[in-house]
């Protein structure tokens, strides 16, 4: 565990890094200093080449991350509220362009900057009692970390409008049934993550790394394009050691013993 954060915590359990928000006075909301910490945090993790999934949750039962921190929010002029929205869009790219798979282990309260956090993720388990929106019209004010843009691409542009323009809460089943969360676990939702992050784990690690860049830059590009990127993607692969270990290990009947190069 790093203990140069005050607001988060960062462990390194095997393969997987498990991050987790930890503001619990204020249900885990963001403020300015979590957010700063969260892309340091996101740094150290990318930095250990050994990682092959992190995992992303809030301290405690009552909330993944309960929004943003009206508080700070509340006096702020334009030109500060434009670049707090920037700098979360900032950080929330990192978190999506991390480059092995995120997983948002969302236990309690995912609303506003929540589920902002939650849908940068590449996967999305939740606990029973998870609660997912985007409350922010009934502040006055439009989600400002990518939630009318990455929700829409994950829901649909009528359900995110829907969402958006009601602030609703959207209870765990109803966010699995319209493709918000992957599913809902019984018990604990980060342990269940983290079962996740070891099947992840053991696949071969380059390759599940560039099929999320195929996914996730690709999703917006036209087909031809699209197919073009994952060609040549997977032409890359057969210049790695994972794809000879890979196949040599289906062909010899053995397990693969990856080493991520």
């Amino acid at each position: 565990m790093s203990p140069r954060y005050a607001n988060l915590t960062l462990e390194f359990r095997g393969l997987a890094a498990l991050i987790t928000i930890d503001r619990p006075h204020a249900l885990n909301a963001l403020d300015t200093a979590t957010l700063e910490e969260l892309d340091d945090a996101l740094s150290e993790a990318a930095d250990h080449d050994d990682i092959r999934a992190l995992i992303l949750t809030g301290a405690g039962s009552k909330a993944f991350v309960a929004g943003a921190d009206i508080a700070q929010m509340r006096e702020f002029t334009v030109a500060e509220a434009e670049d707090f929205s920037l700098h979360g869009q900032s950080v929330l790219d990192g978190l999506s362009g991390f480059p092995a798979p995120v997983i948002a282990a969302v236990n309690g309260y995912a609303l506003g900057g929540g589920t902002e956090i939650a849908v940068a993720c590449d996967l999305i388990l939740c606990s029973a009692n998870a609660v997912f929106g985007q409350p922010e019209v009934g502040l006055g004010v439009i989600p400002g970390f990518g939630g009318t843009q990455r929700l829409t691409r994950l829901v649909g542009p009528m359900r995110a409008r829907e969402i958006v323009f009601t602030g609703r809460r959207i209870p765990a089943a109803e966010a699995v049934q319209i493709g918000l969360a992957l599913r809902v676990v019984e018990g604990d939702v980060v342990e269940a993550a983290m079962e996740l992050a070891t099947v992840i784990a053991r696949q071969g690690p380059v390759a599940v790394r560039l099929a999320k860049r195929a996914i996730n830059e690709n999703a917006d590009a036209a087909l031809a394009t699209a197919l073009a990127a994952e060609r040549t993607l997977f032409a890359h692969c057969f210049a790695t050691n994972d794809q000879d270990e890979g196949m040599a290990a289906f062909l010899e009947k053995r397990k693969a013993v990856f080493r991520g190069a």
